[in-house]
């Protein structure tokens, strides 16, 4: 199993200092239970936070070829389709280039669309544009015979214990449950139980605006401030797992 893309793939929002990276995400949690049920299984994660697009095509798909997988999961395009002034139908035109080359070997591919961002509140603006980036995706995974892992219709992740403090990444409750849904697409029986969170306490609209400020402060703008200077938050960081290995599961509890 080779997965490729950018920090939903890496594991961000997940953190873990015992796995490889110090982060474990839902593309480890899926090696894991492969793992217990594939004789030689290996794993790698080329996938490294903050790249686009055209990076993941240039830097990721010919080191995943060449470890010649039987199975590649793929999640792309999301960094530039949050991006102001991005054409969603061009992103999924440059993103089927690459499924080519991934199905040239024929290994099955796990194309991942996006979530429906319409109840969160930063991505929530631009809901349609995720929806027409996601008919193109489905569209592309007809044409070339792929497995979709359907982000959008994981209901569960309207949920806000579903994502990670800095409201753009998923936490360790949002990679476990993505990862139950990999499983169930691929028609692989697993171990990963449900989690269904407790409710959150009702929050005030005075302590819902300290929390938006306090939010806006420690994750929006050094994200801003990133985007003028024009860098990346995966600058310096390379793959956490560039070469195909074993895994062993986790003893962490279910969602933790």
């Amino acid at each position: 199993m080779v997965s490729i893309g950018d920090s939903f793939t890496e594991g961000i929002g997940d953190p873990e200092p015992r796995s490889v990276g110090g982060h474990r995400g839902w593309a480890d949690r899926v090696a894991e239970e492969l793992a217990e049920r594939t004789q030689d299984f290996a794993y790698a994660n080329l996938a490294i936070r903050g790249r686009l697009l055209q990076q993941i095509l240039d830097e990721q798909i010919d080191p995943a070829l060449e470890l010649h997988p039987d199975l590649v999961t793929i999640s792309a395009g999301g960094n530039d389709i949050i991006r102001p002034g991005t054409d969603p139908d061009d992103v999924a035109a440059r993103l089927e280039s690459g499924i080519e080359r991934l199905r040239s070997d024929n290994a099955t591919v796990v194309l991942f669309n996006g979530p429906d961002i319409g109840t969160t509140p930063v991505l929530g603006r631009i809901r349609g544009k995720v929806a027409i980036y996601n008919e193109n995706l489905r569209a592309i995974a007809l044409r070339h015979d792929l497995v979709i892992a359907d982000m959008w219709a994981l209901r569960e992740l309207a949920n806000p214990q579903m994502w990670a403090p800095d409201r753009l990444h998923f936490s360790p409750l949002g990679h476990h449950t993505i990862a139950r849904m990999v499983l169930d697409a691929l028609g692989v029986e697993h171990d990963l139980d449900p989690v269904s969170p407790e409710p959150l306490p009702e929050v005030s609209w005075r302590q819902a605006k300290i929390h938006d400020l306090e939010w806006a402060r420690e994750y929006l703008v050094p994200w801003v401030i990133r985007r003028i200077r024009h860098q990346s938050s995966g600058d310096g960081i390379t793959a956490k797992r560039p070469e195909a290995e074993g895994i062993a599961k986790s003893k962490k509890r279910p969602g933790s």
